[in-house]
């Protein structure tokens, strides 16, 4: 006997970057869909996440027709200010001259995700914010009875409630229910750690322009984010704690690092976050799609984890679309792989840019001779116009 309960096309587990571009698309396209979330709208929306979204990505919003949710955003520094070893430089980091950097902009996470959940609540979208022990059943697709997915939660009051769907969309993050939902021998795991971490801070400092520091005692760097606040990164050992960080620590170690004294304030958070890079293959098991950083990781020195969200977003609407207006399934066959494709590009724009920065600078990970390669490595970056424009394809997502 079939369970009664609500019915939708697609199911979408998270209502972060990811769920809520996927559900504005289908949205405006007509899909039905149902967007859970486990999480408060004012917890999600406090969420303190850096973001940069590339050109790529301010222009597949704008053919989309949600040029809004990127509109308030501004670009990013047109100068990043260099340190290495206490002596200053300045490199026009997005001077390019084939504009591949002319749309990017500089968006905090927490800020693009209220934006989008505006613009999806508005034109009648279902968000369920504090949906509790979600539950994927029936998504190998494969049932007996032929059932279709089901995905079981508690509501805000309590309830068990039940809603039956064609397809899901894990997009509930590296810890969420999606993937571990999967059998783990369907996926293959593959990942790499950096050897170090990040103490990544949030201060209420006035913000300086963009700045990084390369020194032998690690990388460090000062991040304008907003108007009243910064973050503050410096690198430390993967098990370092935060107790061995305290304030006076991170302003000392800070200016040590950049060579000049820098601003100081009131400590807002304070995380270490190890630099790893994680890719599950395939994107998919049956009924259930996985997208963002549910199906990879990359280390924040790429500033692309943002942009591999829109772009699964992107190609999974695309394919759903496809696959319930025209009856056509190729491209949600091809899922997986066309995603993965651009995910491992990414990835190795990723190692390159996080080794070439921390090598430079505190030699004790790889040694002299490594770092001095990567020194002049970052040289030629700094001097080379070939180099300069394989870095704007990469940065700016135009790849």
């Amino acid at each position: 006997m079939s369970e009664t309960g609500e019915d939708t096309a697609v199911v979408i587990v998270g209502g972060g970057v990811a769920g809520l571009t996927l559900g504005n698309f289908l949205l405006r396209n007509g899909i039905g869909c149902v967007v859970l979330e486990k999480r408060s709208r004012a917890y999600v929306e406090r969420r303190q996440r850096a973001g940069t979204i590339d050109s790529r990505g301010v222009r597949m919003f704008r053919a989309w027709g949600l040029e809004e949710v990127v509109e308030s955003f501004g670009a990013p520094e047109e100068t990043i200010s260099f340190r290495m070893d206490g002596e200053g430089f300045t490199h026009d980091l997005f001077d390019n001259e084939d504009g591949d950097f002319d749309d990017m902009v500089f968006c905090p996470q927490q800020v693009l995700v209220r934006n989008l959940t505006d613009a999806f609540l508005r034109d009648g979208g279902d968000l369920r914010y504090e949906s509790a022990d979600i539950s994927l059943e029936d998504i190998d697709g494969a049932d007996i009875d032929g059932a279709r997915p089901r995905v079981r939660y508690r509501d805000t009051t309590g309830a068990t409630r039940v809603i039956h769907c064609d397809y899901l969309a894990g997009c509930d993050g590296y810890h969420g229910v999606s993937r571990e939902s999967i059998p783990a021998d369907a996926l293959t795991r593959y990942s790499y750690d950096y050897g170090y971490a990040w103490l990544s801070v949030l201060a209420d400092v006035t913000p300086d322009p963009a700045a990084m520091a390369i020194h032998s005692r690690g990388l460090a760097g000062i991040i304008p984010r907003g108007t009243t606040a910064s973050r503050l990164y410096l690198q430390c050992a993967p098990d370092d704690t935060l107790e061995q960080w305290p304030d006076e620590r991170v302003w000392s170690e800070l200016e040590a690092r950049f060579g000049v004294p820098v601003a100081t304030g009131p400590v807002l958070h304070k995380q270490i976050l190890p630099l790893r890079s994680v890719v599950y293959s395939p994107m998919s098991y049956g009924r259930l799609y996985l997208l963002g950083d549910a199906a990879h990781i990359v280390p924040p020195m790429s500033a692309k984890g943002i942009n591999l969200a829109l772009h699964d977003a992107e190609v999974f609407a695309r394919a759903i679309i496809d696959r319930i207006q025209k009856d056509d399934p190729a491209l949600l066959s091809g899922y997986s792989e066309t995603c993965l494709r651009h995910v491992w590009n990414y990835q190795a724009y990723a190692a390159w840019i996080t080794e070439l920065m921390h090598n430079a600078g505190d030699a004790s990970y790889e040694g002299e001779f490594r770092k001095q390669i990567a020194r002049a490595e970052l040289e030629r970056q700094f001097n080379s116009p070939t180099a300069q424009r394989l870095f704007g394809e990469l940065a700016a997502g135009v790849n």
